[in-house]
């Protein structure tokens, strides 16, 4: 539960084996975990103290404050030094990255609750900060995607914190067994060694690509191209407008440049929303002014009617013409506009440097060895639950606590996981729901199996915390939408301590039974 650091190696590590650090980790840990299990009366030797994991689904920021407020209630219920391992994706994750901002904040959760909330329903961040964060990302890197624009944007929106200090271990693919450290993970590496440094990820771009949900479908194509615009272009556009004088030759390629993109970006939204986009192109020959070689729009091939044929016209003239108008504006920010349209056509999020790029060995997917560059994702776009990260062999889980966020159907994790763990072959319980609870679910479900960890499944919003109201709380608090206010952080909060503080007998029988179980093995 606490931010330590681990030394750079600057190589690739290949094993199905924990970094010696979190060994070390885990043997004090368990020290803690043990004297907690004696204060609650559940006694048990060193040897058979059970290794607890408590994971956070995703769901944006309704997962994060949901899962602030478990922690607060665990914390207040005796339980959370209970736990050995905390686990999120998404939403939790910008939970988890708040917290870490304090080495030992499990010590004093109550006071970086305080700060957190203070902090979320703070003032904005100012355009100029942002902007030059998005500028040292662009510069800074040889990969350049998405994932920094959001990172900024999600600044912006909801004023997370800026956390320069990096807490470092180990990334990686833990089915393969294959792993760097974390303030290596983005340098380029050639058969296992390091050799092209890249900066070290701060935890706003952690944040940004563990909370990237929107790298999926069209209609956040849309949202997002929105968003750039109305956000990303106008307002920085306001802020250069300030920069450049009237005399300044720089002035009017400014605001050529300036009304281009912005018929570029309407020119896509047009196609996604099966309009046609000629006018605009029109716009954008106008304002070139036949000045410079400009590229017509293939009007003739366009059929709206086949959106994919259109999507596909449409991506390849926004790269084209991304391509002239950076020999033709190539200063600072259009470049890193254009840069933006481009990775937007093509969909770029999260890009890095292959760390595994030609290595020899036989235990890795041979698509892992052979390409240069990997787009990396929101795990919750896969399973909104960090169900694998837990779930590795030698982490040895015995119990799993499940706190699910999710929308839409409250068991959907806790299925997947069983359906991937039995094709994968991994120990993991059958997960049978009542029909009935699928759309009034309790707050408490436990699944158990031989030669299995127990999981424990707590929707977050369930018919003891809501009643009847469930899909009321589940509208209020959607994924997609404006910072909660802190009337709402503190409703939020409340309701999913409510899961901890309504379940804490049952809690403490089943960490009992994994005790007991772990003696018997």
């Amino acid at each position: 539960m606490s931010a330590s650091k681990l030394q750079e190696s600057g190589e690739v590590r290949i094993a199905h084996t924990l970094h010696t650090k979190e060994d070390e980790f885990v043997f004090e840990r368990r020290k803690t975990v043990f004297q907690s299990l004696q204060e609650l009366k559940i006694y048990c030797s060193e040897d058979t103290v059970p290794n607890i994991a408590l994971l956070g689904s995703g769901g944006g920021q309704r997962a994060m404050v949901g899962l602030l407020g478990s922690l607060v209630q665990l914390d207040k219920a005796g339980l959370l030094d209970c736990i050995l391992y905390l686990s999120g994706v998404s939403g939790s994750t910008w939970c988890m990255a708040s917290l870490y901002q304090e080495p030992d904040w499990s010590t004093k959760l109550e006071t970086v609750k305080d700060q957190i909330i203070k902090r979320l329903t703070g003032p904005g961040v100012r355009w100029g900060n942002a902007l030059a964060k998005l500028k040292k990302y662009y510069y800074g890197k040889d990969h350049f995607s998405l994932t920094d624009v959001w990172a900024t944007m999600v600044k912006i929106s909801r004023n997370f914190p800026q956390i320069e200090i990096v807490i470092e271990f180990e990334a990686g693919y833990s089915l393969t067994g294959a792993f760097v450290e974390t303030s290596s993970f983005g340098s380029q590496f050639d058969n296992g060694s390091k050799k092209k440094l890249q900066d070290e990820m701060d935890m706003l771009y952690l944040q940004a690509l563990c909370g990237s949900v929107l790298a999926d479908g069209d209609e956040i194509r849309k949202f997002l191209w929105q968003k750039i615009k109305g956000e990303t272009f106008c307002s920085v556009f306001m802020f250069v407008h300030c920069v450049f004088s009237s005399k300044d030759p720089n002035a009017s390629h400014a605001e050529n440049s300036y009304q281009v993109l912005m018929d570029l970006v309407d020119m896509n939204l047009a196609v996604l929303n099966g309009k046609d986009p000629s006018a605009l192109d029109q716009s954008i020959r106008k304002t070139l002014n036949g000045k410079r070689k400009h590229m017509d729009f293939p009007t003739e091939k366009l059929n709206l009617t086949d959106k994919q044929a259109a999507k596909l016209c449409i991506k390849q003239y926004t790269k084209d013409m991304c391509h002239n108008l950076r020999s033709w504006f190539s200063f600072w920010p259009f470049d890193v506009w254009i840069s933006i349209c481009r990775c937007m056509v093509q969909w770029i999020w999260g890009r890095k440097y292959d760390f595994l790029q030609n290595m020899n060995d036989e235990s890795i997917p041979s698509t892992l060895l052979k390409s240069e560059t990997r787009d990396y994702e929101d795990t919750g776009l896969f399973m909104n639950s960090p169900y694998f990260s837990v779930l590795r062999k030698e982490r040895n889980i015995d119990l799993i606590i499940s706190l699910d966020f999710s929308d839409g159907d409250p068991f959907m994790t806790v299925r997947e996981a069983a359906e991937m763990c039995e094709k994968l072959k991994i120990p993991f319980p059958e997960v049978n729901i009542p029909s009935e609870d699928v759309k009034k679910p309790k707050n408490f479900y436990v699944f158990k199996g031989t030669n299995t960890p127990t999981v424990i499944h707590i929707p977050l919003f369930n018919v003891v915390n809501c009643g009847d109201d469930i899909e009321t709380w589940s509208n209020k608090y959607c994924t997609f939408q404006v910072p909660y206010s802190a009337e709402m952080i503190t409703e939020l909060m409340e309701v999913a301590g409510k899961n901890i503080s309504n379940n804490r007998e049952k809690l403490l029988e089943q960490i009992g039974a994994a005790v007991r179980q772990k003696g018997h093995n």
